[in-house]
């Protein structure tokens, strides 16, 4: 069976764990790091999460209802 959305259902869970884990080790490193070289977490972070929001778009679009 075809999966619906742009992630399978392993690469929607890591990326899950991804966004969890670079969103609780930007404040960490943030804390710890003398220049701001942690912001680059929470663009990542941002993305990976774009990333989530597109593909639940995607499967709630091809969900029949």
């Amino acid at each position: 069976m075809r999966e619906i959305g742009l992630l399978s259902r392993r690469q929607r869970v890591l990326s899950w764990v991804g966004l969890v884990l670079l969103s609780a080790q930007a404040p960490v490193a943030a804390r710890f790091l003398p220049d701001d070289s942690w912001l680059f977490n929470l663009v990542v972070a941002a993305l990976v999460a774009v990333l989530i929001i597109a593909d639940d778009r995607g499967r709630r679009a091809a969900r029949p209802d």
